[in-house]
């Protein structure tokens, strides 16, 4: 969410009152459903492997913990308990990009948008798609996104998050330091922001402006070269 925010910001926009769809149900689609609703979106649909809800009226959070992190239940139960009216699930996930959205944020599994879901998103008018599964999109799901000028926040850039928090956890222990939840927070939010710094420059440097694939290609990539010169492998 700190990347995407970011992605928005550069575009003119934000998540302020934008309608998201996210999903997934464990850690990556709980807390980024957090964070979204805490940048000021509503959060309207979430899923697991049997199937997935929408609450037009937004994701009662504390519900789906307590069904999903201290249950290990199924989201389908949900349904049967919030206390919100208009709340509907539906058997099978792929529908799920068919609720018509603003930002998506696939949190759940490898391919799991298509071309058709892709398109549905876009003739839905979502503009704006960030991964936070690992390769959520397949390769022409991608070209939807771009076809449609929608912007993309690939895995490999927007959910790097877990990687640089473990690496928090790291300095962490090595230091014998023990940071607050708001520390550790906003120093994953610096580690965000320069991501997303450093691949929208590289792509502009290389004539991609605004293509965060490119860039992310490319940003990792000049890391490595950094990285095996200043060994001195090359």
């Amino acid at each position: 969410c700190y990347f995407t925010n970011e992605m928005l910001k550069a575009n003119g926009k934000s998540f302020k009152d934008q309608t998201v769809v996210i999903s997934g149900s464990g850690n990556v689609a709980i807390y980024a459903t957090e964070k979204a609703t805490e940048f000021g979106a509503k959060v309207v649909a979430l899923s697991d492997s049997s199937g997935y809800i929408h609450d037009p009226d937004g994701i009662e959070l504390d519900l789906v913990k307590q069904i999903k992190e201290v249950e290990r239940g199924r989201i389908k139960e949900y349904a049967a308990r919030t206390s919100h009216k208009n709340v509907t699930y539906t058997e099978g996930c792929s529908g799920i990009w068919t609720i018509k959205c603003d930002i998506a944020l696939p949190c759940a599994t490898q391919n799991e948008i298509d071309a058709e879901s892709a398109k549905a998103l876009a003739a839905n008018g979502c503009y704006a798609v960030a991964e936070g599964a690992n390769m959520p999109s397949t390769p022409e799901a991608i070209d939807v996104y771009f076809a449609n000028n929608m912007l993309y926040g690939p895995a490999k850039a927007a959910n790097a998050g877990g990687v640089a928090t473990s690496a928090l956890e790291m300095s962490q222990n090595s230091e014998r330091l023990s940071w607050t939840f708001e520390e550790v927070d906003a120093k994953l939010q610096t580690i965000m922001v320069n991501i997303y710094r450093n691949i929208s420059d590289a792509a502009k440097r290389y004539g991609f402006e605004g293509n965060y694939v490119v860039g992310a290609n490319i940003a990792g990539f000049e890391k490595v070269v950094d990285a095996m010169q200043a060994q001195g492998i090359v």
